[in-house]
């Protein structure tokens, strides 16, 4: 190992979370929102909100920025961490066969 390597080269990188285990376990304990509450200041019904929560359901454009206005931290985060989400269970769901498809090479 070179010296100049740091202790987070060494640790491998965490799978992204769904955006609904982040509201679930860190933004609703924090802001004291409770999931009607949450629901309401959304204007979705508890059933759409909980399906999130659930991680049964993705967090739609429309509802990144419900959720960006609600908290004050933008859709951009909501919709990243959305994104990231998937890109990581497409590609573990896909990797053979991403793997066998070769690049093509400027002539």
């Amino acid at each position: 190992m070179a010296k100049r390597e740091t202790k987070a080269a060494l640790i491998p990188a965490m799978p992204p979370v769904h955006p609904g285990a982040v509201l679930r376990e860190d933004v609703l304990p924090a802001t004291g929102l409770s999931v009607t509450a949450a629901a309401e200041g959304l204007g979705v019904s508890r059933q759409a909100l909980h399906a999130i929560l659930r991680e049964a359901a993705a967090v739609t454009p429309a509802m990144a920025l419900r959720l960006g206005k609600l908290l004050g931290n933008g859709p951009e985060l909501w919709l990243g961490m959305q994104q990231q989400y998937d890109l990581h269970r497409a590609a573990e769901a896909l990797h053979d066969e991403i793997e066998s498809i070769e690049t093509v090479r400027a002539a």
